[in-house]
């Protein structure tokens, strides 16, 4: 494993842990691209859709929810992008799992962010139809099929090449911005003017006149910031892409540091303004704020185009997890503790394997789409929470061996680092395990799904037992 092929002084390149799950991909994902992927993963469907019903629990407090979830996942994507700068793998954590863990540290990240993926592609799915119900064109089709629909569009683009993922991508997010621009913009008119929106006048009397920030206490709100983590799951997206981009070194750094401006304008923004719009009872968990506002302050067609806006990004994070899930497995594949298919490569250097494989799964969220049209987004919302808590926690666990090993002299970290380390990883690690706490405190779903973690832990147990063997012999084939 990696620790032979470590000596005591720092590592040259040619030393380092090598991959092989890194071989024979494209490096076609440009600086623009990285940018709009990193600006994507910041902004996703927990924004557009979830934050509707977290706002209606909530209310304003919300604001400060995402505030304080922007700074511990800023603080994961700066470890990982420092992992990345020390070496960049399309394997992302996987790969750092493997030389600073072993073999299971690999399978257990890799499976855990599998979990993620596969469940918010259900997420997202379901959000695509649920967007979609907002025209009387598509009001009388069933859910699952429109949520079929999205998943097929943007599977067959996503199994061309990188660059389709690519340009698909940096056009989405660029809508995603250019939409939340206009709205703060709007919004911020609408606020100094004191504009009325479906008979009511914005200000700062929306919040004061209707219960303050903390409208039901301080406990609905930290019990919604397991619902505001899964807003920041796809921001270790740009980590995984690095593995396709030329020069990471000078792109990355710039991509990920500007992902806490856009968390404090874009998240914590957005929400102060919808607070101060409208009261936070305006608000419901089956329609996006945004189009709320729109559609109550009654310009002609704005929301529509707002609902296509949050369309858009549940496709955007829908092509995001198929990409992302395609090269963890591909990774995990090739050491042995995926399917052997998910390893597979088309003339497009796609791992077309592990996308259709993650596919399969949303095939799943059609068919709960079908059966629990009303609970899906919500079921698969916290179980995708978990496969976060689990991810995240891997990278944080990565970035400390990492550290710890710096500190030894066996490696040498950049020069672009995670600040006040060891102490921002155990602080991390500490707020993940809350979050996990508050899930079971808030009862129903989410005490449901905690339930589930010790069957998460036997199958990732049975699961090894099953590939340990095939994974011990390709390590010592690779050694």
């Amino acid at each position: 494993m990696s620790d032979r092929t470590l000596t005591e002084a720092p590592a040259p390149a040619s030393s380092r842990h090598v991959d092989a799950g890194d071989e024979g991909y494209s490096k076609d994902l440009k600086s623009r691209h990285i940018n709009m992927i990193a600006i994507g993963g910041a902004i996703g469907t927990g924004l557009f859709l979830g934050a509707g019903g977290r706002l209606a629990g909530a209310g304003p407090s919300l604001a400060i929810a995402y505030a304080v979830c922007g700074v511990f996942a800023f603080f994961v994507v700066r470890a990982l992008g420092e992992l990345v700068l020390y070496r960049p793998s399309s394997g992302a954590f996987v790969s750092y799992a493997r030389e600073f863990m072993g073999e299971k540290g690999a399978y257990t990240a890799g499976w855990l962010y599998f979990l993620n993926w596969s469940t918010t592609t259900v997420a997202d799915i379901t959000a695509a139809a649920t967007y979609a119900h907002f025209w009387s064109l598509f009001t009388d089709v069933p859910q699952w099929v429109l949520a079929f629909i999205a998943l097929a569009v943007v599977l067959t683009a996503n199994l061309i090449s990188v660059k389709y993922f690519g340009e698909m991508e940096f056009w989405f997010s660029l809508v995603k911005v250019a939409a939340l621009v206009i709205f703060l913009i709007v919004g911020i008119w609408l606020v100094a003017t004191s504009h009325e929106i479906g008979g009511h006048t914005p200000g700062l009397a929306t919040i004061t006149d209707n219960g303050g920030i903390f409208p039901s206490g301080v406990l609905p709100m930290l019990l919604v910031i397991q619902g505001v983590v899964f807003a920041y799951a796809s921001v270790e997206l740009c980590g995984v892409a690095a593995g396709e981009t030329e020069n990471p070194e000078k792109i990355m750094p710039k991509a990920i540091n500007s992902i806490m401006w856009r968390v404090g304008l874009f998240y914590v923004g957005s929400v102060v303004l919808l607070a101060l719009l409208l009261p936070y009872t305006a608000y419901t968990s089956d329609q996006s704020p945004f189009v709320t506002v729109f559609d109550k302050l009654g310009v002609p067609g704005a929301a529509g185009i707002m609902n296509l806006v949050v369309l858009t990004a549940a496709l955007s994070s829908l092509n995001s997890g198929l990409y992302s899930t395609g090269r963890i497995l591909r990774s995990m594949s090739l050491a042995g503790s995926a399917p052997k298919f998910t390893g597979v490569m088309n003339k497009g250097k796609v791992p077309y394997g592990g996308v259709l494989f993650t596919a399969a799964f949303g095939v799943a969220g059609v068919g709960l789409n079908y059966f629990m049209a009303e609970e899906a987004f919500e079921i698969v919302l916290n179980f995708a929470s978990l496969g976060i808590l689990g991810t995240w926690a891997m990278v944080m666990i990565c970035s400390l061996h990492f550290w710890r090993r710096a500190k030894q002299g066996r490696v040498e970290r950049p020069a672009y680092r995670l600040p006040w380390a060891p102490y921002t990883q155990l602080v991390t690690l500490v707020f993940l395990l809350t979050v996990l706490v508050l899930m079971w405190c808030d009862g129903g779903v989410g005490r449901t799904t905690v339930m589930f973690v010790p069957a998460i832990g036997a199958a990732l147990v049975g699961g090894w037992f099953l590939v340990r063997r095939r994974v011990a012999e390709i390590a010592a084939a690779r050694d």
